[in-house]
């Protein structure tokens, strides 16, 4: 038999791998994280600072002029927040800052992160991982864009104008708003990470294109509801405008995952 090629060896690891103790890598992964936290600390001090410009982007979907409702022609409407609690404002501006600098310091959290890792890695594994983070940084932050500038304000027009009785009168508070919109924006980013679990799970051999061909029908009708539920509007419009980034993506998982 011919023998086998020699097994890529790992590339050398910041803490030296070969004389290292485990509390040697549990030390350089603490320096890693205090890093990582005081980096976002610090954006998120200068984010907090920063308030008036950091709220006009939190409350732009509140306005008329904001870009979504302009394209679609929609019809003006007065929507406006308002606080019930003594220390609910501040509070807010404490976790959306928080939020802020996280975001914003996720490239570089991510950077950190991988380059702990990347030692443990063979050559082979390292570019792959390498692509697969920014690959699945990128779709994120596309999903935060398209529910902040699509999901976001459609579901926000249609909840906060409908009434069940002209004796009820909606009152949305500043709470409610910041929380439902971060939830979304989190829930979106990880609805966009679909093409790269799915060639994740391909490549583990748990997924094929050909399932995911055969059962496409039922996953656009799946797709559909969903869309339906995040955006529960009469307006078809609407309804294809949130479905259709799905749908892409699940058409580009096919692609990605083999057959």
């Amino acid at each position: 038999m011919p023998p086998s090629p020699p097994r890529q060896r790992r590339p050398p690891c910041k803490v030296n791998n070969d004389t290292a103790s485990f509390w040697d890598h549990l030390e350089a992964l603490r320096q890693t994280l205090l890093r990582m936290l005081a980096v976002a600390v610090v954006l998120a001090v200068a984010a907090f600072f920063f308030k008036e410009p950091l709220f006009d982007v939190v409350l732009w979907p509140l306005h008329n002029d904001f870009p979504t409702y302009r394209w679609l022609d929609a019809e003006p409407v007065e929507l406006s927040l308002i606080n019930t609690q003594l220390t609910e404002q501040f509070m807010i501006h404490m976790k959306v800052a928080l939020m802020a600098g996280a975001l914003v310091a996720s490239p570089y959290l991510l950077y950190a992160l991988f380059s702990f890792v990347a030692p443990a890695l063979y050559p082979n594994e390292l570019s792959i991982s390498r692509r697969l983070v920014m690959a699945a940084y990128a779709v994120f932050v596309v999903g935060l864009v398209v529910n902040y500038f699509v999901v976001f304000p459609l579901t926000l027009r249609f909840l906060a104008t409908y009434s069940v009785s002209p004796d009820v009168v909606p009152m949305l508070t500043l709470e409610n708003y910041t929380d439902t919109l971060l939830m979304m924006s989190l829930a979106f980013g990880l609805v966009f990470e679909l093409p790269v679990v799915s060639w994740l799970l391909g490549r583990f051999g748990l997924l094929r294109a050909e399932w995911m061909s055969r059962y496409r029908r039922h996953a656009f009708v799946v797709i559909l509801i969903v869309a339906a539920v995040i955006t529960p509007t009469t307006d078809i419009l609407s309804l294809v405008i949130v479905s259709l980034p799905i749908a892409l993506l699940y058409e580009l998982s096919i692609r990605l995952v083999p057959k």
